[in-house]
């Protein structure tokens, strides 16, 4: 029996099948990415020059994020460490910031890693 022949396949049509099947970018999709990129770029530059304008203008003075009080977390358990004359407890820290447990180690780690406090003893933080 004599085998049958199939059409011919193009280099050109294995190459597109490859691509499609292995979704693989071409350069039409990486310029159309890349346009799209730009245009993002433009319109993210243009609102932070706005809200640059807005902020340096406008009523909010403070940092964005810090609340009413004007003060950040870390500024309010180092004042909650300063007041105290003997040095301040984790659970005086607490109650005086009601901040909880994993907000409030994650802060005093980073404030002793800036040797803003010091660790008196375990569990005891002073102002160096």
């Amino acid at each position: 029996m004599v085998k049958k022949r199939g059409k011919p396949v193009s280099f050109d049509a294995m190459v597109k099948f490859f691509l499609m099947h292995y979704n693989i970018p071409t350069k039409k999709d990486i310029d159309r990415l890349t346009s799209k990129v730009e245009r993002l770029e433009k319109l993210i530059k243009k609102i932070s020059s706005a809200k640059f304008r807005h902020a340096v203008t406008g009523p909010g003075k403070g940092k964005p994020g810090q609340g009413k009080s004007g003060m950040t977390a870390s500024d309010m358990v180092l004042n909650a460490i300063k007041n105290s004359k003997k040095g301040a407890g984790f659970t005086d820290i607490q109650a005086k910031t009601n901040f909880d447990d994993k907000k409030l180690r994650n802060i005093i780690f980073r404030l002793n890693k800036l040797e803003r406090i010091k660790r008196k003893s375990r569990g005891l933080y002073v102002v160096p």
